[in-house]
């Protein structure tokens, strides 16, 4: 049995469509799997370190460019592997030390800068030269299943994790380690549900994080971790207000790009990232350039239907019987409904040569994609 487990091997997505499966469904009940993973389709692939740094340091200059966006490949497939729960994830042979549920619990202190969790929650709190300053200490504060830039940070594995989130005293500092870094960002915490707010000082706040874009690096971690040690629910509030001051507010115009391509995609539940994206979507400016929406499909009315709306997706028909006038070819162009208004803006396609049988004739389309709202 263990030749044959260890010869299986997972398939590597290739494409940002096989990371994103937000699209994908219209179901509102398979949102969140036993354990709190997405839907595994069984394709992850590790990354490393070095190449999810170098994109989100790139993405985050895309968003000054004249030239138009695409999908960062690498920012969809880190994301996918954390929210399939590192499927493809070899835990290491050491021994379990549990090294970071031990520095929540003030046993050892973080390395290597020698620092105890205590000292950081009770001296720390409003020094954000230190915190600003500082790169040692977010891989302790908020750890991964994956190694970060401090590489004497050790990292989480699946038994420390259920340690972690049944140990009181250890998720106890962690929400305390929380606050510390939204005060840096200018959030506070309002209640135990994870809402959040402004926080007194956020002018001089967000336009520090305005300017300061390695900081994304940094939320993105700290979403990451949030989830992976009990506080899923603690994402979507974040995320929410970090999109409001980015696309409606306009305080936080620098990070538009790493909220919509990294930060809503930590969340796990496809409901949770559509609701996000339509918000978004409603807000981007030019909106031409938003990118990150449901895919824009062709659709060919049922016969007889009528009340459509002329669009600017074209039908190119190929009369095979009795030839049409123009004004009957025209008729042809239509555009999909506005999902926004519905419960759900699900798309799946079907691509393919298909023949249409009318009353009057028969059309054959070479690249017919119907558009099917599920």
């Amino acid at each position: 049995m263990g030749n044959l487990m260890g010869s299986w091997r997972y398939k590597e997505p290739s494409t940002v469509e096989e990371c994103d499966s937000t699209w994908e469904t219209d179901s509102e009940s398979d949102e969140l799997q036993p354990g709190g993973e997405e839907e595994d389709s069984g394709i992850s692939e590790s990354m490393s370190p070095a190449d999810a740094v170098r994109d989100a340091e790139h993405a985050s200059l895309l968003c000054c460019s004249s030239t138009r966006m695409k999908r960062s490949f690498y920012a969809a497939k880190d994301l996918y592997k954390y929210r399939h729960s590192y499927p493809n994830y070899k835990e290491p042979r050491r021994l379990n030390e549990y090294r970071n549920l031990r520095f929540y619990l003030n046993k050892i202190p973080l390395v290597p800068d020698g620092i105890y969790i205590e000292e950081i929650l009770t001296k720390w709190r409003g020094d954000y030269e230190k915190l600003e300053h500082n790169h040692t200490y977010i891989q302790w504060l908020f750890p991964l299943r994956e190694q970060g830039l401090n590489f004497y940070a050790q990292e989480l594995t699946q038994d420390e994790i259920k340690e972690f989130q049944s140990t009181r005293e250890a998720k106890r500092r962690f929400l305390l380690a929380y606050t510390i870094m939204l005060d840096f960002f200018g959030i506070k915490l309002l209640d135990k549900n994870g809402n959040v707010a402004r926080a007194p000082n956020w002018q001089d706040r967000f336009q520090h994080l305005n300017e300061s874009q390695h900081n994304y690096l940094r939320i993105t971690r700290i979403l990451k971790s949030l989830g992976e040690l009990g506080f899923e629910s603690f994402k979507l509030p974040l995320v929410r207000l970090l999109l409001e001051e980015a696309l409606v507010e306009g305080t936080l115009p620098n990070m538009r790009h790493s909220a919509l391509e990294y930060f809503i995609y930590t969340l796990r539940q496809h409901r949770q990232r559509r609701a996000l994206l339509r918000f978004a979507q409603r807000h981007y400016q030019p909106p031409e350039n938003f990118i990150w929406g449901p895919p824009k499909k062709k659709r060919i009315p049922a016969s007889g239907s009528t009340g459509m709306k002329s669009g600017k997706n074209e039908v190119v028909e190929k009369s095979v019987g009795k030839a049409r006038s123009p004004r009957e070819g025209r008729n042809l162009e239509r555009e999909a409904d506005d999902m926004d208004d519905r419960k759900s803006g699900e798309w799946k396609t079907a691509k393919g040569s298909k023949v249409l049988q009318e009353g009057r004739g028969r059309v054959d389309l070479e690249e017919y994609i119907e558009t099917i709202p599920l």
